[in-house]
C-alpha cells in the first residue's frame, strides 16, 4: 500500500500539470480571441468618429452658408457660428475637467473589501 502512494502522487501532479497546461492553453485561445473582438471594435468606434467630425464639418458649413443669406455676410455669419460653436467646446471642456478632478483612479472599494477581507480572515485564524 504504501509502494502506491509515490506512484499515486506522480500520477495526481502529472495530470495537474496536464490540466493546468490545458486551462491555460484554452485561456491564451480566449483571450486571443477577446482582444481581436476588441480591437475591430475600437477600429468601428474609431470610423464612426471620422464620419461624425466629416458629417459635423459639412453641416456647419451649410449653417454659416444658410445664416450668410440670413444677415447678408459670409464672414459674419461664419464668426456667429463659429463663436456659438467655440463656447459650447468651453462649456463641454470646463465640464467634463470638473468631473474628472472629482474622480480618482485609486480603486478606493477594492481596497476596502481587501481590508474587511483581511479582518474577516484574521478574526477566523485567530479565534
Amino acid at each position: 500500500m504504501t509502494e502506491n502512494i509515490p506512484k499515486l502522487v506522480g500520477e495526481a501532479l502529472h495530470e495537474a500539470n496536464d490540466l493546468a497546461r490545458k486551462e491555460f492553453a484554452l485561456f491564451r485561445t480566449e483571450m486571443s480571441e477577446n482582444v481581436r473582438t476588441i480591437a475591430m471594435g475600437l477600429v468601428m468606434v474609431t470610423a464612426a468618429a471620422v464620419f461624425a467630425i466629416l458629417a459635423l464639418i459639412w453641416l456647419t458649413q451649410a449653417l454659416v452658408d444658410w445664416f450668410a443669406t440670413k444677415v447678408g455676410s459670409h464672414a459674419l455669419a461664419a464668426l456667429i457660428v463659429g463663436g456659438v460653436i467655440a463656447v459650447i467646446a468651453i462649456g463641454l471642456g470646463l465640464y467634463g475637467r470638473n468631473a474628472m478632478a472629482k474622480t480618482s483612479l485609486a480603486p478606493t472599494r477594492t481596497v476596502q473589501s481587501l481590508q474587511r477581507d483581511k479582518e474577516v480572515l484574521t478574526e477566523r485564524a485567530s479565534g
